[in-house]
This record gives C-alpha cells, sequence and structure tokens, in this order.
C-alpha cells in the first residue's frame, strides 16, 4: 500500500475511516533532515489517536519558510522516509506556507504540533476550532532542528 496520498484521495480515506470510527490525528512539518525530535513528535501524535496522517511542505513551501538552500532533500524523498515510519498511516504533501486548507478538507480530530508551540500559539488554532477539532502539543522539548544540524555540518 502507498502511504503517499494528494488531498483528494486522503478526503475520502479519511471519511471512511471516521465512519468506521477512528480517530483522526493530523501532524506537519518540513522534515528535512530526519532526527529523534521528529520521530518523538510523530509517535506521540500517532498515540493520540487511531490514524496518523503527516502533511510535508513541498520544496516550494520549504524554501519560503526556511531560505534558499532548503530544503536538502527533495519532497519526494521527505515523503518516502516519513511514509516509512511505523507511526505514519498516510503522508501528503502541501504548497502552503500553512496547513490551514488540509485542515479545512480533512477536519482531523487532533491537530498535533510540536512543543516549539503553545496551543494558544498554533498558527492554524482558529482553523482547528472553527471545525471543532483539537490541538495537542506532542514530542520532547525543542532541543534539535534540522537547521542547527545543516550547521554544525558546515562548521566541522
Amino acid at each position: 500500500m502507498d502511504k503517499v496520498k494528494k488531498l483528494d484521495e486522503l478526503k475520502a480515506i479519511v471519511e471512511k475511516e471516521k465512519e468506521n470510527g477512528k480517530k483522526i490525528v493530523f501532524a506537519n512539518g518540513c522534515f528535512d533532515i530526519l532526527h529523534v525530535g521528529h520521530i518523538r513528535y510523530l509517535r506521540e501524535a500517532k498515540m493520540l489517536g487511531d490514524v496518523l496522517i503527516v502533511a510535508i511542505n513541498s520544496d516550494s513551501s520549504a524554501r519560503r519558510l526556511k531560505g534558499d538552500g532548503r530544503p536538502i532533500t527533495p519532497e519526494n524523498e521527505r515523503a518516502e522516509i516519513i511514509a516509512a515510519l511505523e507511526y505514519t498511516d498516510y503522508v501528503t504533501i502541501f504548497y502552503e506556507t500553512d496547513v490551514s486548507k488540509l485542515l479545512l478538507t480533512l477536519e482531523p480530530d487532533i491537530h498535533a504540533k510540536g512543543t516549539d508551540y503553545t496551543e494558544d500559539t498554533v498558527p492554524e488554532i482558529e482553523t482547528v476550532r472553527l471545525y471543532g477539532g483539537k490541538v495537542a502539543i506532542t514530542g520532547d522539548k525543542k532541543e534539535r532542528s534540522s537547521t542547527e544540524i545543516i550547521q554544525k555540518i558546515k562548521i566541522e
């Protein structure tokens, strides 16, 4: 089964899963250089429900957020890497700089964000509230980042 799906495919899957009483969890990020912080974020997100959907910033979206020279790893490879994780049920690539459109389309029960946010600072909090979802902060304390790893490699 190919875990990487387009948004319209995911919408149909989510509707079916909800009909079957499944709780849908949604997480997102660039996941440029995969590290243990990403793993802990996704593992805890998966523990909140039955189906974990991970949305990955497209190359153009990641570049707008992170700057020139990013991402290091192309979007299709990042999607394949995240899809290979046991916690991940589905992956999609998105082109906007935030996931509001995806949240409104899929209406997941829980929108999981990493510990670099609080429930009040999640950019899409109003979108999640609009359709009646919940926000959860998952993962360990934000002590790692792909940007810092890249800087360390450049220095050494």
